[in-house]
């Protein structure tokens, strides 16, 4: 029975109430329905992985941003990967790899305008939504376009285990750079220098002598030449004090303040960007949407020569998509953080 066929039901976790603080689990409902009929131009994907990224914390608040808020009672917005079950686009056939905004759902439905068709052969469908997908490009154009790394120079990533973090600071040593990770926790400093090559890692949670600001000066003794900074808050303030003159502070995220339940805490230590003549410049990776298939390339290339290495961490089980969700800010994960759908 095809997926248009009558039958056939679809499970969707929808945005019940907008958060205040940490999304609860009543926040969100899991709902079956029927798929309805495709319109012309649109293609039914059954996702097999759902991207949870911190920015969809975001897409919950009502407040005006780079994209519409989700809207209370719609289907949760992420990006997914998985295969074609029915189309009406020219491009697409029943059975290939897509990945596109699918949404928190086993049965998403898109345009085919806004899905881009993936080879499986080149990588595992989760690393394909990652390392090879927003998180890899994310990195890619934030760093080389934004960052100008030049070889040499000292590159400070933070969430560096993270999905967008770990494949900054390997890009970072690719291009010639010395990288180094701010990462909670040993096991992740191990990760990031045994595994994935990085020169040095922090541990946030626990600094030389107890002093962030101390343990970034060590490690960092030249300055920080390029800070992609995907936390803010107090980590962002300690980047700020060890810059380098000309430095460039890539903004890519913000996940310590995207649960504060007043208002957001901006850098106190701004003024450090005056004294070294360095700039501060957030992007976004829509941005780039003309020049996906570049960036794409890149890092599949780097992939197959073993310079680029991932890890992904799993959560099966549609019916756990808020017990996944929050590991994001819990930070009990290591990795690509994906769910799998049964």
């Amino acid at each position: 029975m095809s997926a248009g066929s009558a039958g056939v039901t679809n499970r969707q976790v929808r945005l019940r109430a907008r958060p205040v603080g940490l999304p609860r689990p009543d926040d969100f409902e899991l709902v079956e329905t029927a798929p309805g009929e495709l319109s012309l131009g649109e293609v039914r994907v059954r996702a097999r992985y759902i991207s949870l990224d911190p920015a969809m914390r975001g897409w919950m608040n009502a407040n005006r941003s780079y994209i519409r808020p989700v809207e209370v009672g719609a289907v949760m917005r992420a990006a997914a990967i998985g295969e074609v079950v029915l189309s009406r686009h020219h491009r697409f056939q029943v059975g290939e790899t897509v990945v596109g905004m699918l949404g928190v759902q086993e049965l998403g439905v898109a345009h085919g305008d806004q899905l881009l068709k993936v080879d499986p052969a080149l990588a595992s469908l989760p690393t394909l939504l990652g390392a090879l997908g927003g998180n890899g490009l994310t990195a890619y154009f934030g760093l080389l376009d934004v960052g100008h790394p030049e070889p040499g120079e000292t590159v400070l990533v933070s969430a560096a285990a993270g999905g967008v973090g770990s494949v900054v600071g390997q890009i970072a040593s690719i291009v010639g750079c010395r990288a180094v990770g701010i990462a909670g926790g040993a096991a992740k400093c191990r990760h990031l220098v045994e595994d994935l090559g990085f020169d040095a890692a922090i541990d946030y949670k626990a600094p030389q002598g107890g002093d962030l600001r101390k343990a970034i000066e060590a490690t960092c003794p030249d300055g920080i030449h390029v800070y992609f900074d995907n936390v803010g808050g107090e980590i962002l303030d300690a980047a700020l004090g060890q810059l380098a003159v000309g430095a460039r502070v890539v903004v890519c995220g913000a996940i310590s303040q995207y649960n504060a339940e007043g208002r957001v805490l901006g850098p106190s230590n701004y003024l450090n960007l005056i004294v070294k003549r360095a700039r501060m410049e957030g992007f976004l990776t829509f941005d780039y949407q003309d020049r996906y298939a570049e960036g794409h390339a890149q890092l599949a290339q780097w992939l197959g020569e073993g310079r680029l290495r991932t890890r992904e961490h799993v959560v099966k089980g549609i019916e756990r998509f808020h017990e996944a969700l929050m590991l994001l800010f819990t930070g009990d994960k290591l990795g690509k953080l994906v769910l799998e759908l049964q």
